[in-house]
């Protein structure tokens, strides 16, 4: 969807409605919307991280094994 022109493929497209109600994939769409405008006008205006989070990232998870939160 940052692309430009944007384009999204058919196949993810219907992956994603198949797992979410249109509003939440109006809410998916505009969240990364809203995201992919603040890293160009940030990058536009060379703004850089503040440093709240230096070190902070958040931890993605491996394939195949349970969230941290689905383990027992």
């Amino acid at each position: 969807m940052c692309d430009t022109p944007v384009a999204v493929p058919d196949d993810l497209y219907e992956r994603l409605r198949a797992a979410l109600t249109p509003q939440q994939l109006v809410e998916l769409t505009a969240t990364i919307a809203w995201e992919n405008f603040r890293a160009r006008f940030n990058r536009c205006h060379q703004i850089g991280p503040d440093g709240f989070s230096t070190g902070a990232f958040c931890v993605l998870p491996v394939a195949g094994r349970p969230a941290a939160d689905e383990q027992t």
